[in-house]
Formats: C-alpha cells, structure tokens, sequence
C-alpha cells in the first residue's frame, strides 16, 4: 500500500446557484493546480440535474491533504457554502492523527484499507 489519502465530499447545490457554483469551481480547480503539487486527483463532478456533486481528491499523504485544507480555507473561506450543502464526507487511506482531528470536524467517514493496488 502506499501513503495516498483520498477524500470524497458529496454536496446538494443550492437552488438558483449552479453559475455560481461552477464559478467557484473554476477558482477552486485553478488555485490546486498553481499551488499544490502533491495533489494527484482534484476532480468535481455536478449531477446532470445540476442539483448534487461529487468532490474526488487524491493526494500523495496526509500532509499534502492538510496543505489543501488549510490553503482552501484561507482562499474561500465560507464562500462554497453559498452554493453548497453538505451530503457525506469520507476519507480512504491511512491518516494521520492531525488529518484524522480535522476532518472530524465535518462526521467524515474513515475507510482504511482492506487490499487492492493503485498504478
């Protein structure tokens, strides 16, 4: 196994926020790439309803998952929850303890690893 954290965010979109939302995405997404190179996988997802999301992110350990969450929060703050409400969090892999402590802040869910590979 290797030390990759991944976590998954699920989100219903506000009623009227869709443009806004996918705005906010643009900024998200660009922000991640320019700054944070240990992020493997940031993908967002929008139902084809435009009413849910799927947020995947991958990264090399949980230090470089903690660097996003503290990046994120000084960027945007709580300007996603303009547009979003919060559906069900997890976190797969091994965290650590600091990574473990911050997402229990939001009820994520812990899946650790039961077998499998990554290439």
């Amino acid at each position: 196994m290797n030390n990759n954290v991944i976590l998954m965010a699920e989100f219903s979109i506000k009623s009227g926020e869709l443009d806004n939302f996918k705005a906010l995405v643009k900024e998200m997404v660009e922000a991640t790439q320019a700054n944070e190179p240990d992020t493997i996988i940031y993908e967002i997802f929008i139902s084809e309803d435009g009413k849910s999301c799927q947020i995947m992110e991958r990264y090399v350990d949980s230090a470089a998952a903690m660097t996003h969450l503290r990046n994120f929060g000084e960027k945007f703050g709580d300007r996603p929850w303009a547009f979003l409400e919060p559906k069900g969090f997890k976190v797969c892999g091994n965290p650590s303890n600091e990574l473990r402590e911050a997402v229990s802040r939001v009820g994520a869910m812990i899946l650790t690893p039961a077998g499998g590979f990554a290439r």
